[in-house]
Parts: structure tokens; C-alpha cells; sequence
């Protein structure tokens, strides 16, 4: 589904991706790893095409999108789905016009259908009869659901999470899992995760990669990357400042 080679990224100074190499599967849920300003934003936008990367190569759907037209990028991204770091709802827009947001820009529905579409996904992420309130009216858990919900309204073939369940309680953030394992069947879809979150990590993952120094390490199924001796996976997993890993400076909203 997606086979990223040798991809570097410069930003503020230093290689922020740096030698990037990895292959995700089609259907499954990989999630990428990583501390506060290792670049796990920085790696999805590559991804999306919101970014360009310095070098390196990143097929999606068999086709290589760096360098590739507007045009044709633009066909690649209307089958990718992204639900961004905080939801990124639209303040000034409904419930129910930011689901419908990408269905406008994205596909050839009509208006009565985009409208029968919304209340359906709406509906799949528990959030039915919502469609007219604003987003301040909502629970920060309620936002992410929304989210959610227009990041699949495109019925994309992939879907890119970044840091989904950042600043949820335990509670919310099993539900919002819940719901990512639950899509995922219903959908078929391939899931890309990016997040400091082990709990989250843990529930929903096919297999699981750490991104440090701007490569990405020790890549295994779920419980085989738990219980690795690799001494960057161990330090991360016990939250120790004793190991190789060192601490970033700069805030992962940015990178």
C-alpha cells in the first residue's frame, strides 16, 4: 500500500527525517512511534503530500508521488484520509459541514447525498443528530469523533491518524480505539497511526515501528516489538531517561 524509501527531510536545521524506510501493508494498522519532536507529523505529511521531501522515494497505491504533477498528486490524496493532530475541526462550520468538507472538494456526490452520507458517518462514529451543532458545543472526546468521522467520509482507501487520542482521558481514548478497530473492519482500510500513546499503540496495532533520529526502528508485530530487547524500544516503552534515546528539543506540534 505504501513503500517509503531512503526519505529525508530538513527542517529548523537538522535532518529531521533521515533515511526513512518502511513498507505498509495493505489492511493493516501500523502505527509509527516516537517522542515529542522526533518528526511523526513531519513523516505523515510526506506522506499526504502536504510536504516535499528533501530526497527520497514515497510510492502510494504503486504510484511515486514525489514530484509527480498537482494534478496527479491530487487523485492519490483524494484516496488518502487524514484526521490531524487535535481533529483540526472548522470552527466556523457545523458538525455536519466538516464532515461533509472533503465529500465537496472531493468527490461527485450530489447535495442530498452528501447530506445522507454525513448523517451516516456521523452515525458509525456514535454521533447521530449532531450535525447542526457547532464544534464549541462538543466534548473534546465528541471533536475527535467528528474528526474521525471526515476523515472516512471519502471512503479513502487509507487513513492517516496523527496523534489521535492526545489528551483524552483512559476512558475516551479506549472508545476512540474501539472505533478505530471497528472502522478498520468495516472499511478495509489501511490505518496509519502516529503517536507517543502506548495504551493506543498497544490495542489497535498490526505491527508497530519507533521513529528516532530520523529513522525508524525495530519494526514488528505488536506483542513481538513489546517484548524487544532492542535498547531504544525498552527505553521508550519504561518512559527511562537512562538509555540511548535522548530527548528533542521543540514542540511536536510543529515537527
Amino acid at each position: 500500500m505504501i513503500s517509503i524509501n531512503n526519505l529525508h527531510k530538513y527542517i529548523a536545521g537538522r535532518w529531521v527525517l533521515n533515511g526513512v524506510n518502511i513498507e505498509i501493508e495493505d489492511g493493516e494498522i501500523f502505527t509509527l512511534l516516537g517522542g515529542s519532536g522526533e518528526g511523526k507529523s513531519v513523516f505523515l505529511k510526506n506522506i499526504l503530500g502536504l510536504m516535499k521531501p528533501d530526497k527520497g522515494s514515497i510510492r502510494i497505491f504503486g504510484k511515486e508521488i514525489v514530484g509527480i504533477p498537482p494534478r496527479e498528486l491530487h487523485k492519490v490524496q483524494a484516496q488518502i484520509g487524514m484526521m490531524f493532530q487535535g481533529g483540526a475541526l472548522f470552527d466556523s462550520m457545523t458538525v455536519g459541514e466538516n464532515v461533509a468538507f472533503g465529500m465537496k472538494r472531493l468527490t461527485d456526490y450530489d447535495k442530498i447525498t452528501i447530506e445522507k452520507k454525513t448523517e451516516e458517518y456521523l452515525a458509525m462514529v456514535g454521533l447521530a443528530g449532531t450535525g447542526s451543532l457547532l464544534p464549541e458545543k462538543l466534548s473534546i472526546g465528541m471533536r475527535r469523533r467528528v474528526a474521525l468521522a471526515r476523515a472516512i467520509a471519502t471512503q479513502p482507501r487509507c487513513i492517516l491518524y496523527d496523534e489521535p487520542t492526545t489528551g483524552l482521558d483512559p476512558i475516551t481514548t479506549d472508545v476512540i480505539c474501539d472505533l478505530f478497530i471497528e472502522l478498520q473492519r468495516k472499511l478495509n482500510a489501511t490505518s496509519v497511526i502516529v503517536t507517543h500513546d502506548l495504551k493506543t499503540a498497544y490495542k489497535v496495532s498490526t505491527r508497530i515501528g519507533l521513529l528516532y533520529d530520523g529513522r525508524i526502528l525495530a519494526v514488528n508485530k505488536t506483542e513481538d516489538f513489546i517484548n524487544s530487547p532492542d535498547p531504544f524500544v525498552q527505553q521508550f516503552i519504561k518512559g527511562s531517561r537512562e538509555g540511548p534515546m535522548k530527548a528533542k528539543d521543540g514542540r511536536e506540534g510543529e515537527i
